[in-house]
């Protein structure tokens, strides 16, 4: 048994190096995912094929989830594949787009709003009603990050949506929690991805000074919080934000 036997879970933005470190995680502790995309539907069938390798099922369901009616749609199929249940929902899609405020337009502003926050409402709001009348509930668990608390410069409206979704997170553990529901957030910090050192050298030399534990963060650190929190381990557990960032926050701003 492993810690996410019998459970269906959703993962948003799988298609991502992020998210197909999450979706493989808890595939390795035993869970059916469903892989969500929006344009890299190749990618996400690249996920699914290694969710195949673990001997867990996976589906790819495309959706475009600054519409409302497609994040209902999403979960609604991914609950259809899952034979009318979905245990976990990991709301991990976003954008981060670099832009300074005083360039930036309402249109700018309202699209990572809507694709970071807006989202994270719509999808909770269907998947708890698929959770709520279901043995044993369910769990939600929000991607944040650590900018929701230190933002960094160019980023307001990203820094902005996650503080939002932190907060959304703690609300609706405590209205969904009388229905068997738990709703956490987990706050990654700079996370490892091809070629970010030559797009990026400068911040990447800057975190890793300030990182207690020598490294930047990889994929499954974040996969790993994420499947604590949806398995039996942590059921006292709702409304936390785990800020999983390899002891940055530790470090003194004076």
């Amino acid at each position: 048994m492993t810690l996410l036997t019998g459970r269906l879970a959703l993962i948003t933005g799988a298609s991502g190096g992020l998210g197909r470190g999450i979706a493989l995680r808890f595939a390795q502790e035993g869970a059916d995912v469903a892989l969500h995309c929006h344009r890299g539907v190749e990618a996400a069938r690249d996920v699914a094929r290694a969710v195949a390798g673990t001997g867990r099922r996976a589906v790819v369901l495309q959706a475009d989830l600054s519409r409302p009616e497609d994040c209902r749609r999403l979960v609604r199929e991914a609950a259809e594949w899952g034979g009318g249940r979905l245990t976990a929902l990991v709301n991990n899609a976003g954008v981060q787009p670099v832009q300074a405020l005083a360039d930036m337009s309402d249109a700018d502003w309202r699209a990572v709003l809507d694709t970071n926050l807006t989202s994270v409402f719509s999808c909770t709001q269907a998947a708890a009603e698929v959770m709520r009348g279901q043995d044993g509930g369910g769990t939600v668990t929000h991607i944040a990050s650590v900018e929701a608390g230190r933002p960094a410069e160019h980023h307001a409206h990203y820094a902005a949506s996650k503080a939002a979704v932190v907060m959304h997170a703690r609300a609706a553990a405590r209205e969904y929690g009388s229905w068997g529901i738990r709703v956490n957030t987990v706050s990654p910090g700079l996370i490892e991805r091809e070629g970010l050192a030559e797009v990026w050298p400068e911040g990447v030399r800057r975190w890793r000074e300030a990182v207690a534990v020598g490294r930047l963060g990889r994929p499954e650190d974040v996969g790993d919080a994420c499947v604590f929190l949806a398995s039996p381990l942590a059921s006292w557990i709702t409304g936390h934000d785990l800020v999983v960032d390899g002891g940055v926050s530790a470090r003194p701003s004076w």
